[in-house]
């Protein structure tokens, strides 16, 4: 075979070393004389396996004979396979003067030899070009072993500044603190090279128990160079502990002692430290005199947590030094940038910095960080700067990265804020940028997303509140109109637009939307402004009905501590929030506030504060809440402000309606797919989803729990329509207690996937439509699984009908399971019961009810309930 065909040549080589078991090691040795160097190397990777102590000698015999370039490859592959036999020979190459060969032994004896061979690299490192000692230096950093710091140390008096250098970044590397003292040794080294090294070496090898030695020096030295190093290496020793106030006191105990112009320098060590007690120092010595304004920020805008964007912000307002601004503003941002804000609580912050940036650079960067905060919000602020020749390219990108990110957004002003964007897009890529915006609104949604509440200018949108909606609904027009211009009046008194936010003068009503809604997707900014009398309430009412909770958490009395964003007046359902989410006094925050059917969702700065929470009707307890009504804000009497309101209409499903026979007949809605008025239990894994309801455990807790109707039954006619998924189970219990297991205690009517093979060697009473362990039903009338399936239970005294998709699969009586006992020989007290409530019975699976009504069949006009 050729030499130009080496691959195939190595090819061959390969099946040959694979199939001999004979005469390998002479068939590679052979190749080494080889004139291709590609088909050595390959030669040397296939023989790396057979290396051993009774194969070495070969190869060391090899070397011995072999040319330059060949030594270098024989010496490389040695060293990989390990040979202590080659390394004596290897060793004695550590003074060739070929650069190549010398830097391939020293290769193969630190891997051969590991710290062993410490005095031989050193020898080479001594004496040793710059190369050489980068190489040495490499290969021990390689090295395992608990000795090696100790011998580097040990050869540091006796070494050349670059060797030196090179050893006392080996120290650093390995954070060798046990060798700290070596290091400060060389603190007052005559070279400046060495000395430098030394003092950079600190930070990687100090621990706390150095602490009191680093004080020390900074409290003797005085070069600028020296004093930084010191402080990050106290910075470092600090990190990777538990810091406690015994820290921060001894390091105000040092502070106290050192000299002004050293004080300073402790102002980053207390900022590693965090906590009130070191913010408070640091904040106080910023604020002390014009010289510690400088070192003040360098220290906030390096604190190790959030702790300190409060103040930089503060001093990025107050500060009037542009070189200081822009320090406190810039360390405010990187501050952001390292927390883990929610997207929300993100851009309120961004937001607070664009509001003191003074520089189009700094603006600049503001929107390049806002590009980063995926959210309907920062699309809307970034759009703010389009009109902005000097921001314009920033807001630009901003604008199209989040809009990007999200393939959600419609609407009117999304369109327009990207039909801008295409036309500020510049530079080489802006073609390809612009057609993908092109596309995007191609493609776009149809509805008309997210538009605004409040326009920023006026009142627009808005009216006085009226009364509440039962009142208003009692109400002729012309009563109505008339109360109209009186609570409008008002209104314009009570609630003024103040550079573009809309503020409650903490006097006056509600302000309430002139359009009603139904389901939405509400965004609001909302800030309580302090008026120093803590009395901070105010709400959001959803559809005429109070409401989502605001307020000062300061008010411990009235129980303000939970937070804001839960529905304070529900009595039943959950009122509190999950979680404190607030921002303080003065401070905006973000709600995102979902209302579909009768549940509430709320986010608060980005955390989920209200869980899919049933709102109750206030005005009245009897009845749900209002399929549509105005929204409103609330007027408590102290002052709040609100901006960015944007609404998203949801389509809701229209209301399931009785039949006209059925009314005749005197059926009652049980379930119309907007709310869930007539049912109580287990309304947090019971949802309604697309005029549904769906029950969806959460995986780990559960079977999902029991749904039943608020009021009891005796003799019903109930009729549903339900929808399985493969392998589901759930029941329909009747007759039923709150407590208890309603298959026992009430009766359960099974609901079940029949053909899923998990039920194959189930008893016949626990199949579908079966009164479970007492009486089996027909099989084979279900729908597909998928498909929705209607069903009609009669009962009446003891007897219990169940028609499934038109087939009468039960017809029973009761009688005798109620004298002689259920087939399963179990006890089913319920069997005795002559009135209960009716529920879906959950068993861990999902399964969608909907078009829920009901006949009550009962003579006496309390068995309903009614």
């Amino acid at each position: 075979i050729g030499d130009n065909q080496v691959h195939t040549r190595t090819a061959a080589l390969k099946i040959l070393v694979d199939t001999q078991t004979e005469n390998t090691n002479e068939l590679l040795l052979a190749a080494m004389d080889d004139k291709n160097a590609e088909y050595r190397a390959a030669a040397l990777k296939f023989a790396l396996p057979s290396v051993t102590p009774a194969t070495s000698a070969l190869w060391i015999t090899k070397l011995g004979k072999a040319s330059p370039e060949l030594k270098v490859q024989l010496v490389q592959m040695l060293g990989k396979a390990r040979s202590k036999e080659a390394l004596p020979k290897i060793t004695k190459l550590l003074k060739s003067k070929d650069q190549d060969l010398r830097l391939a032994a020293i290769d193969a004896v630190s891997a051969i030899g590991q710290e062993q061979s410490l005095d031989d690299l050193y020898k080479v490192m001594k004496k040793g070009d710059t190369t050489t000692i980068q190489a040495v230096s490499s290969a021990i950093l390689r090295m395992k072993g608990n000795g090696i710091p100790d011998k580097v140390a040990s050869y540091i008096p006796k070494s050349k500044p670059a060797v030196k250098i090179a050893l006392i970044n080996i120290l650093a590397s390995k954070a060798a603190n046990a060798q700290i003292g070596s290091l400060y040794d060389l603190l007052n080294a005559k070279d400046p090279a060495v000395k430098t090294a030394a003092y950079a070496a600190l930070e990687k090898t100090a621990t706390k128990n150095d602490i009191p030695k680093l004080f020390s020096l900074l409290a003797s030295q005085s070069d600028p160079q020296e004093l930084q190093a010191l402080q990050n290496a106290a910075i470092a020793a600090y990190q990777g502990t538990d810091h406690t106030d015994s820290d921060v006191d001894a390091l105000f105990a040092q502070m106290s002692s050192a000299s002004a112009d050293k004080k300073v320098w402790y102002y980053k060590i207390l900022a590693s430290l965090g906590g009130t007690k070191a913010l408070d120092a640091v904040t106080a010595a910023y604020y002390a005199s014009e010289p510690n304004k400088k070192w003040a920020i360098d220290a906030l805008a390096s604190w190790h947590d959030s702790g300190s964007t409060a103040t930089l912000l503060k001093i990025s307002r107050e500060n009037k030094n542009p070189e200081q601004l822009n320090a406190a503003l810039l360390g405010y941002l990187n501050l952001i940038r390292k927390d883990t804000y929610t997207p929300e609580q993100r851009l309120l912050k961004l937001r607070e910095a664009m509001a003191v940036a003074s520089t189009t650079e700094q603006k600049q960067t503001i929107l390049k960080d806002l590009g980063q905060v995926k959210i309907f919000n920062a699309l809307v602020f970034a759009g703010k700067y389009l009109d902005d020749p000097a921001l314009q390219g920033s807001a630009a990108n901003a604008v199209m990265s989040i809009a990007m990110a999200d393939n959600t957004y419609s609407g009117t002003l999304v369109k327009d804020l990207l039909t801008k964007t295409m036309a500020a897009l510049k530079g080489g890529d802006s073609s390809y940028e612009k057609e993908a915006i092109r596309k995007y609104l191609a493609e776009m949604p149809a509805d008309p997303g997210f538009t605004p509440l409040f326009n920023g200018r006026d009142l627009t949108g808005w009216k006085g509140l009226v009364g509440d909606p039962i009142k208003r609904s009692k109400m002729d027009a012309k009563t109505l109109a008339a109360e109209q211009v009186k609570a409008d009046a008002e209104m314009r008194d009570s609630w003024k637009v103040v550079n573009g936010e809309l503020h409650f003068m903490a006097h006056g009503n509600n302000l309430a939307t002139i359009k009603k809604y139904g389901d939405f997707e509400m965004l609001v900014d909302w800030k309580i402004i302090d008026d120093k009398q803590q009395k901070g309430d105010a709400g959001i009412y959803l559809r005429g009905t109070p409401q989502v909770q605001i307020w000062d958490n300061a008010r411990v009395k009235e129980g303000a501590q939970v937070g804001s964003g839960g529905l304070y007046n529900n009595k039943i359902n959950e009122s509190k929030p999950l979680k404190v989410a607030d921002n303080k006094l003065d401070e905006w925050n973000t709600f995102r506030i979902l209302m579909k059917g009768d549940r509430v969702t709320v986010y608060l700065n980005g955390e989920l504060v209200t869980d899919n929470v049933i709102l109750e009707n206030f005005w009245d307890k009897d009845r749900p809440i209002f399929a549509e009504e105005q929204i409103e804000l609330q007027a408590h009497g102290s002052p709040v402000a609100y901006r960015d309101i944007y609404i998203r209409e949801i389509p809701r499903v229209e209301p399931y309606q009785l039949s006209a026979a059925e009314k005749k007949a005197g059926f009652k809605v049980l379930f119309d797919g907007t709310n869930m008025h007539s049912w109580t239990g287990n309304t947090t894994d019971y949802v309604i989803e697309n005029g549904n309801i769906a029950i969806r455990p959460k995986p780990g807790k559960g079977s999902g729990g029991n749904l039943f109707t608020k009021d009891e039954y005796s003799d019903f006619i109930f009729r549903f329509e339900f929808q399985l998924t493969p392998g589901a189970n759930n029941g329909l219990g009747i007759r039923a207690p709150f407590e208890g297991d309603a298959a026992y205690e009430g009766m359960e009517l099974q609901i079940l996937d029949n053909d899923a093979p998990i039920y194959k060697d189930l008893h016949v009473y626990q199949y579908h439509g079966s009164i479970y362990g007492t009486i089996p039903a027909k099989r084979g009338y279900l729908k597909p699984v998928g498909e929705w399936n209607y069903e009609e239970v009669i009962v009446k005294g003891p007897k219990i009908k169940v028609v499934l998709n038109g087939t009468a699969i039960l017809d029973a009586d009761i009688t005798s399971a109620r004298k002689n006992g259920a087939a399963d020989k179990l006890p089913h007290p319920g069997l005795s019961r002559s009135t209960g409530h009716i529920g879906f019975l959950g068993h861990g699976s999902p399964v969608q009810f909907r078009n829920i009504r009901i006949k009550d069949l009962s003579t006496k006009a309390g068995a309903s309930g009614k």
